[in-house]
């Protein structure tokens, strides 16, 4: 791996789930008890906006009860000693990529510890419950939701990951599902710029054939490998 300078590295649920997160969708259709569509989506927000702000209120308090765990850490060491352009973009929501020292960093699907102003867009850092109504600082009016990309919603940063995409000698997936737009076309965005591309995960995703690379097992042992190959 010695002509590689530039790497992308997408996280997803499977990352954090070692760390005792659920992972977004489970196998049951569900997150943690809850339809999808219950709790993430614009519609459900105006439906219910008392059981939209309390599943994230606890989400948000179960950060309290989880550490980041080796995947997290040897990430936020790369990102410490990669002399290279590095970008950690990740689909996760939790906060356990900065717990761990990670700085290069882009959280395209929002924060937990976030308010969004659906008024003015001024988005807020928040560690406590957020009840619906609650008063944005910024102006005034009381539309704080959860700083949560709900699905129809456009993505974070999606031009700076891009042009990180385009410059990347290395694309490695961790964790994902393959199947949520438009993360699952990162491989392929990487792949026309002429990148390496890898795969970590438990199981194969929705999108493995498109990585030149697979490996199979648990992010807290894959990516520690990983980081050492690319420090050696």
């Amino acid at each position: 791996m010695d002509d590689i300078r530039n790497i992308v590295i997408l996280t997803g649920a499977g990352i954090s789930a070692e760390s005792g997160l659920a992972t977004f969708r489970g196998p049951d259709g569900l997150w943690e008890g809850h339809r999808v569509e219950d709790v993430c989506t614009p519609e459900a927000l105006a439906r219910d906006a008392a059981l939209v702000h309390r599943f994230y209120d606890e989400r948000r308090a179960k950060l309290a009860e989880v550490t980041p765990n080796a995947a997290h850490e040897a990430l936020a060491a790369l990102d410490a000693q990669w002399p290279g352009e590095l970008l950690i973009v990740t689909q996760n929501v939790d906060d356990l990529h900065e717990r761990a020292g990670a700085k290069r960093l882009i959280h395209m699907h929002g924060e937990l510890q976030s308010a969004l102003c659906a008024a003015c867009g001024k988005a807020i850092r928040w560690m406590e419950s957020l009840p619906p109504a609650s008063v944005c600082d910024a102006c005034g009016r009381p539309h704080l939701r959860p700083d949560i990309v709900f699905f129809g919603e456009m993505p974070y940063e999606m031009d700076a990951i891009d042009a990180a995409l385009r410059r990347a000698d290395l694309f490695v997936s961790v964790g994902t599902s393959g199947a949520v737009y438009p993360a699952a076309g990162f491989v392929q965005t990487a792949l026309h710029a002429g990148a390496r591309t890898l795969e970590l995960n438990l199981e194969p995703s929705a999108g493995s054939f498109y990585f030149e690379e697979s490996r199979m097992g648990p992010a807290s042992e894959l990516v520690p490998a990983l980081v050492r190959d690319l420090l050696a």
